[in-house]
């Protein structure tokens, strides 16, 4: 079932189908932690620069693992009325998580960027790349976080997703590039072969060989 050995791989043929921003003043932004490797593959191929959007999922109380929104940088806040009503979510528990999610958050910016400075994005074409679409939540809060650093075109690229959030993410950017929709779709792991985390110490190298690239 697993179409891609691991996210170099999911990388380098998602690259083939943005080969046309080559020599653009195009910037690929990967979310941490699982984009970064797939979103540096990209760079690395289309020779553009390298940046990431830090996200913070809101889950779900008792089910952290399901995405009742996103937080991201710029103050930008996603949320999924649907989750929210058939979790069973009141406003004060989603106000809680939130606050929880956004002071995550500000840490995760912290240790992310590393003390590199933000790539500015104002009137760029943005690639904001993850390993995949599950809800389509942590993408949304991304696009819109680009957007707020000014971001003129914001194409969402991923190797695979499920088609309801593919769907639902094309009335956010102007272009969602999905190397594969399938139907059904349960996780994104379960279409790679080598779907390891990725450690906060790969993440970090990976941006600063992106940077060290660029330098003349």
């Amino acid at each position: 079932m697993a179409m891609f050995d691991d996210r170099t791989e999911a990388g380098r043929l998602l690259a083939e189908r943005l080969e046309h921003l080559r020599g653009t003043d195009a910037v690929v932004v990967g979310l941490p932690r699982g984009g970064v490797p797939v979103a540096y593959q990209v760079a690395v191929e289309v020779e553009l620069p390298l940046d990431v959007s830090v996200v913070r999922k809101i889950g779900v109380p008792w089910q952290p693992e399901l995405a009742m929104g996103a937080v991201g940088e710029g103050a930008v806040t996603i949320v999924d009325s649907t989750v929210i009503r058939v979790a069973g979510v009141t406003e004060e528990e989603f106000a809680s998580a939130q606050r929880t999610a956004a002071m995550e958050l500000e840490l995760r910016v912290a240790v992310v960027r590393d003390h590199r400075a933000r790539i500015d994005l104002t009137d760029k074409t943005v690639i904001v790349v993850d390993d995949g679409i599950a809800t389509g939540a942590t993408a949304r809060a991304a696009c819109r976080a680009v957007r707020v650093r000014g971001a003129e075109r914001v194409i969402m690229a991923a190797p695979v997703g499920s088609q309801e959030a593919v769907d639902a993410l094309k009335v956010e950017v102007d272009e969602v590039v999905c190397l594969l929709c399938p139907t059904p779709f349960h996780a994104v792991g379960e279409w790679y072969v080598d779907f390891d985390q990725t450690t906060d110490e790969e993440m970090i190298r990976l941006m600063r060989q992106a940077t060290s690239r660029r330098e003349p």
